[in-house]
Parts: structure tokens; C-alpha cells; sequence
């Protein structure tokens, strides 16, 4: 994924599966500077990374 799309998913009104290796994240914060995302792993608030953005996958893991 690329920061714009990021920063699209994570400005959208509708939910957008975004997986970090597999895991369901959500997309807290894009510093588009740098090419980062701080996102929420699972359903865990306090779990929170900060990853590169070409690191996570939009779509299913089906």
C-alpha cells in the first residue's frame, strides 16, 4: 500500500480491511512525510505499532 492510499482508507466513511502480516489492523495515524502508519493491531487499543505503509495489505486474507 502507498500513503496516499492510507490516508484515503483512513479518512473513508466505510470500513476497509487492512492487514498488517495477516493480522486485522486499524489505520490510527499516516505521516506521509516518512511513509509510516501507527495502526491498532486486533481489537486491542493499547496493542499499537508504528509500520512502514508498503507493509500493509488492503483487502482479505481469504
Amino acid at each position: 500500500m502507498d500513503t496516499a492510499r492510507a490516508k484515503e482508507i483512513y479518512h473513508s466513511d466505510t470500513n476497509v480491511a487492512v492487514h498488517l502480516l495477516g493480522e486485522p489492523v486499524w489505520i490510527e495515524h499516516v505521516d506521509e512525510a516518512n511513509g509510516m502508519a501507527t495502526v491498532q493491531v486486533g481489537s486491542n487499543p493499547l496493542d499499537t505499532q508504528t509500520v512502514s505503509v508498503d507493509r500493509l495489505e488492503e483487502g482479505s486474507t481469504h
